[in-house]
């Protein structure tokens, strides 16, 4: 039975010719070869796939498709079998593979690089320019990057005539398929050096110690990473450098505990300040200090909050609030006179102290 290349693209017989082409760009991924490895079958399936797709995307060959006629495969490909198969991925796909990645042509971009810096949960809060220290490849200071020595110059690469990029071809069950990948000779710069520098041994750069200046924005938590641009490794002989990543860590406070935007702080007051009342000088963290009142009859684990006073939101504004956590300390080295005093308020109370069990 002859195959249905309707139904191998997955559309009806009244598809359009948009449909067609989105449904061979979703197949030809699902079957291509370099999806499916170790499958033997994965190049005739995909053959046939192409071959749906170069006859229903022709209107004079797809109305002599609906009315019977046959086709050869060197009569769609030339007589190289799949020599012409590039040309189809290229004019659905473009210049870059079936899955959608560009081939890299130039010269190659540096590597990324991960710094870290300590900041104190003040400067977390309101931001700081920091510096930050790291060790890292950057453009050779004899050679200016070029990998070449000093008045000599770089030539064009023989291999890919300064292209940067080879065909090459690949051969399977189908024909030959035709590739497009980095130049080995000049790794995709389009030029080789026949005279190298001395310092950096032609390759453009050098290892060596760094120090930037990054501005670390208000309401930075652990672990945020911040990117600059182009910061990171030279590439070296005209390739554009990585990009710095620098990872914040932000030291504790014994006077905090950060939840988010908010700010805890923990405090006590004695059995006769909660009872009658007191005022508590909390500190804040900018260093001002903030007068609250603990009313009278404040029980153990009352809070409170300071609205504004906690940590600033990271890319909003505002900050969050300042939680007052109160705890009710017993003293447990009483002299006789207080213990004296404690018998006498029990007395008054009407309660059961000093060492006798209360039956409830």
């Amino acid at each position: 039975m002859a195959t249905d290349y309707y139904e191998l693209l997955g559309v009806s017989r009244d598809a359009t010719a948009d449909d067609i082409r989105k449904a061979f760009r979703r197949v030809a991924r699902e079957t291509h070869p370099d999806a499916n490895p170790g499958d033997p079958t994965a190049e005739a399936r995909f053959k046939e796939v192409a071959e749906a797709y170069e006859v229903l995307k022709d209107p004079e060959r797809r109305r002599r498709y609906d009315r019977g006629e046959t086709f050869d495969i060197g009569d769609l490909f030339g007589a190289g079998g799949f020599g012409g198969f590039e040309d189809i991925l290229r004019s659905v796909f473009g210049e870059g593979s079936v899955f959608g990645q560009q081939r890299q042509q130039g010269p190659a971009r540096g590597r990324d690089v991960l710094a870290r810096v300590n900041v104190t949960m003040e400067e977390a809060c309101f931001g700081v320019e920091a510096k930050v220290s790291f060790r890292t490849n950057v453009s050779c200071d004899v050679c200016a990057g070029s990998g070449a020595k000093p008045g000599t110059e770089r030539m064009t690469c023989p291999t890919c005539q300064g292209s940067g990029a080879v065909r090459v071809q690949r051969r399977g069950i189908l024909g030959t398929m035709m590739t497009v990948a980095t130049c080995d000779t000049c790794a995709g710069t389009g030029e080789v050096v026949s005279d190298p520098c001395d310092r950096c041994v032609g390759v453009g750069i050098v290892p060596s110690d760094r120090e930037v200046s990054v501005e670390i924005p208000p309401g930075v938590d652990n672990g945020t990473r911040l990117r600059l641009n182009q910061e990171g490794e030279a590439a070296g002989r005209g390739g554009q450098p990585g990009d710095l990543f620098v990872e914040v860590r932000v030291e504790p406070d014994d006077r905090f505990v950060r939840d988010g935007a908010e700010l805890i702080h923990r405090t006590s007051v004695g059995i006769a300040e909660a009872a009658l009342g007191t005022t508590l000088d909390v500190p804040l963290l900018d260093g001002k200090h903030h007068s609250l009142e603990v009313p009278a009859g404040t029980q153990p684990g009352w809070a409170t909050a300071i609205r504004g006073e906690g940590m600033s939101r990271l890319g909003r504004r505002g900050r969050g609030d300042l939680v007052v956590a109160v705890d009710v300390e017993v003293p447990s080295d009483l002299s006789r006179e207080e213990r004296d005093l404690l018998k006498r308020f029990a007395e008054l109370r009407g309660e059961k102290a000093g060492g006798k069990r209360r039956w409830l």
